[in-house]
């Protein structure tokens, strides 16, 4: 869809391809570091996290109607939060807080 989007459509239809596109691998890249993360290859606790306070932060805003800052300490809560969460999740798989390497 990016290449689609990039080189053979223009217009409106081509950047909603190329969104689209991006969306896509980003959700792949979620889906791998998920992977890596529950099968103790590598710790992406922090990059999950970002996700899990991103996520709170969009809902909290936009649908919930939350204001800016009331949003942004929810956002950072949960995501301190997930971050201690995936950490024990990972050193229970592994035996170590991080893995380099």
């Amino acid at each position: 869809m990016l290449a689609i989007g990039f080189f053979f459509v223009g217009g409106t239809r081509g950047k909603t391809l190329i969104v689209i596109g991006l969306a896509l691998a980003s959700l792949a890249g979620l889906e791998l570091s998920i992977r890596e993360h529950l099968g103790g290859f590598r710790s992406h606790s922090l990059l999950l996290a970002g996700v899990v306070a991103i996520a709170t932060l969009l809902v909290l805003a936009y649908p919930v109607g939350l204001t800016v800052g009331a949003s942004l300490i929810a956002a950072a809560a949960a995501g301190v939060a997930a971050f201690a969460l995936l950490a024990r999740a990972f050193r229970a798989r592994t035996g170590r807080l991080m893995k380099l390497r």
